[in-house]
């Protein structure tokens, strides 16, 4: 984990976003001014019931919607006034995504998932081959390098995903209820793994979890609730328990 002056950098900012969207012919207003900074080294749970918008905010601090009105500041570099092709330079090289179900590629192998990002950035195959044994050992997935998808575990999986997040070493790692698929005892043993490997690079990491036992483990809890967002993990237990 980052520490000193590199620990107070606000790697992530969500300025008074606001979004909305026409479902059905009825508009919803999704968030009304949202706002946070996440800092290097920082792990902050997002909590919120189910349609609250946890995976529509990720979506937008990951660059992969625009909000309405708002700002999304990378690294200390806004993000408004960039064209699409710079979008897609910035989301590759500093953000890495995690998702509740694991989108692997079920044709290529677990080394060629986790090598996938390097090689569209335009590393040596070689290279980026060495870069992924390297993740998928870490976690644990030594003798699994060649097993496609198919022939994986539920919690296989998503430790493969997480290890292609990471493939490109990012500044921001984004999580949408990483261990939401898995049964009580695999997500316990997954979000271990996840947690240390935030920690160990010391990213700035915003993980959408329902799990208050789980985000009790990090720095932070926010949580989203009528297009706002609100910190503490007491207000966001109280709500839970309503």
């Amino acid at each position: 984990m980052s520490n000193g002056s590199d620990s107070k950098r606000v790697m992530l900012a969500i300025e008074e976003v606001e979004r909305s969207y026409t479902q059905g012919g009825e508009h919803l207003q999704v968030f009304k001014g949202a706002s946070m900074k996440i800092h290097a080294g920082e792990m902050v749970a997002l909590v919120g019931p189910s349609g609250s918008g946890k995976s529509s905010l990720l979506h937008i601090a990951g660059l992969l919607e625009k909000p309405d009105r708002g700002e999304i500041a990378i690294c200390g570099r806004e993000t408004s006034n960039l064209h699409d092709r710079e979008l897609s330079q910035l989301r590759r090289g500093s953000i890495g995504f995690v998702f509740q179900f694991h989108h692997l590629l079920s044709e290529f192998s677990a080394l060629e998932n986790v090598a996938m990002p390097q090689r569209i950035r335009g590393i040596s195959n070689a290279q980026a081959s060495r870069h992924a044994q390297k993740l998928l050992r870490e976690f644990g997935l030594g003798e699994r390098l060649q097993h496609r998808p198919g022939q994986l575990s539920g919690g296989e999986q998503q430790r493969v995903a997480i290890a292609r997040a990471l493939a490109n070493e990012p500044d921001i790692l984004l999580a949408d209820e990483p261990t939401g698929d898995l049964d009580p005892a695999t997500a316990r043993m997954v979000f271990k793994q996840l947690l240390q490997s935030v920690r160990v690079r010391g990213l700035a990491a915003l993980i959408a979890t329902h799990n208050l036992a789980l985000a009790g483990h990090m720095d932070r809890v926010i949580l989203l609730r009528g297009g706002l967002l609100y910190e503490g993990a007491e207000l966001a237990r109280e709500f839970a328990e309503r």
